[in-house]
């Protein structure tokens, strides 16, 4: 079994690299995917890959459908006329449409199906929170409610925070090939509140309108190397992009930097390598997952013994890693738990969501690392408050040492981390009740029909879900 060098760790807990990178990236004017800042921000990436020496740095780009957002607002006629049209108080959806709707303003609550089937919301105004209840039994996504407000015949949606701090929640609702069908925009939770109250007290007529832009744009995936020139590879990931609401400080900055930090450390160790590690970070996950499914789309998966993927890390030093029932990668964590004498939580469960899934869906080995906390769900995350202040510095060093650590473990070369069946990923994902979900959201990856259970990952198999926003 292979340790760090005390030297790398003790490098780990003195450096201010990721740190430094992590300013750089938020201090951008937004790193929405395919505008300016994202690509400012792939190129840093980029020049720390090559001044850390890692080999054969790169830059791919790809299309995307592009959004850019223009202005929002809501007015509401309730005793008297309300106007939510002020900076914070409406934010719109990424892949919304422009639009400019007036009709009934109805709350569906926390927007489950239930909800949806108890209420007429043909050519209303359909507004849902973002809490899915703890005793449902499986998260409703976003698109998942967006999508049920569209097939019910409804003419905008209000996404309402169910989080405290006058903070209106940000996220895709777009699809595959462009825009969604009707305008949406998310609202805090307080102006919910008050909303939920208007329509309470009656019949409520409200008009949203905004403003924005779709169309066709470029993103970027970074990537280098370190270790031996091997037929398999070990993928270290996160995505650069982020919501231009606010600095996409945690989601997914800290992702972004600890992968050029593990890439660092590994450098100083690289003759210790046994299998070759790319550093990977990808573009556009926030608005489909577009980067990562690009890249498993054109090259050979078949090559990659197993994709670590880091993605909402920054609301602790106590690193969660979920290993999608790859039982090899949560040995290799239990190990560096072991070894560090740190907390390091091992969930077997499937995550259909950022960059490791379409990797994942393919029955490719694959974990996403993140951090947890007592208050961890999604917190300031896709909202203004993502922001460097709420970061600690410490915290990304312990986990640097962790996450390097299970990085030397996957690279071993007798460390054996076999590949799943595309029917085993399936039945996982139906079995763990994210099956409904994700076919309501237009996600759903798999052929329908049978499928062999001997059958194997294939890297050119068609892939056709969305994945997370």
């Amino acid at each position: 079994m292979n340790t760090l060098p005390t030297t790398v760790v003790g490098d780990a807990y003195t450096s201010s690299h990721h740190w430094n990178l992590l300013c750089n990236l938020v201090d951008l004017d937004n790193r929405m995917a395919g505008q300016q800042g994202e690509v400012e921000g792939a190129e840093l990436v980029g020049e720390a890959f090559e001044k850390h020496g890692l080999r054969n740095a790169s830059i791919t780009e790809f299309e995307i459908p592009g959004w850019w957002r223009g202005s929002s607002s809501l007015t509401v006629e309730h005793d008297r006329t309300h106007e939510f049209d002020a900076q914070h108080e409406t934010v719109a959806l990424p892949g919304t449409p422009s639009g400019d709707v007036t009709a009934e303003l109805v709350d569906v609550g926390d927007g489950l199906p239930a909800d949806f089937e108890e209420r007429d919301v043909e050519g209303k105004l359909v507004m849902a929170s973002s809490l899915t209840p703890d005793d449902y039994g499986r998260w409703i996504h976003r698109a998942e409610k967006y999508g049920a407000a569209v097939r019910g015949g409804a003419v905008g949606f209000l996404f309402r925070n169910h989080l405290d701090g006058n903070l209106p929640p940000t996220g895709s609702i777009g699809n595959e090939n462009g825009p969604g069908d009707i305008p949406a925009v998310g609202v805090s939770r307080e102006v919910g509140h008050r909303l939920v109250r208007y329509c309470e007290d009656g019949e409520t007529t409200a008009r949203l309108t905004v403003d924005c832009r779709n169309e066709p744009t470029n993103s970027r995936n970074i990537e280098a190397v370190i270790g031996p020139d091997t037929d398999e590879e070990v993928l270290v990931t996160a995505h650069v992009d982020a919501h231009d609401v606010g600095e996409g400080a945690n989601d997914n900055g800290v992702g972004t930097v600890l992968v050029a930090e593990i890439g660092r450390l590994l450098a100083e160790m690289e003759d210790e390598l046994e299998t070759m590690v790319r550093c990977l970070v990808f573009g556009a996950e926030e608005v489909g997952l577009y980067g990562a499914y690009h890249w498993a789309e054109t090259r050979d998966t078949g090559s990659v013994k197993c994709i670590f993927n880091m993605d909402g890390a920054g609301y602790s030093r106590t690193a969660d890693v979920h290993t999608h029932g790859f039982g090899a990668i949560g040995e290799a964590f239990e190990e560096v738990r072991d070894e560090l004498g740190v907390p390091v939580e091992i969930n077997t469960g499937i995550r259909p969501h950022s960059d490791h899934w379409p990797f994942v869906q393919k029955g490719v080995a694959g974990a996403q690392a993140r951090s947890i906390a007592d208050d961890s769900g999604r917190g300031w995350g896709h909202t203004h408050g993502d922001t460097l202040d709420k970061l600690d510095r410490r915290d990304l060093r312990d986990l640097a040492v962790v996450f390097t650590a299970g990085v030397v473990k996957l690279a071993e070369e007798d460390r054996k981390i076999e590949p799943k069946s595309v029917a085993e990923i399936r039945e996982a994902t139906v079995e763990q009740g994210f099956e409904e979900g994700m076919r309501n959201s237009g996600s759903w990856p798999f052929e329908d029909g049978e499928i062999d259970a001997d059958e194997k990952t294939d890297a050119s198999a068609e892939t056709t879900a969305e994945g997370d926003r």
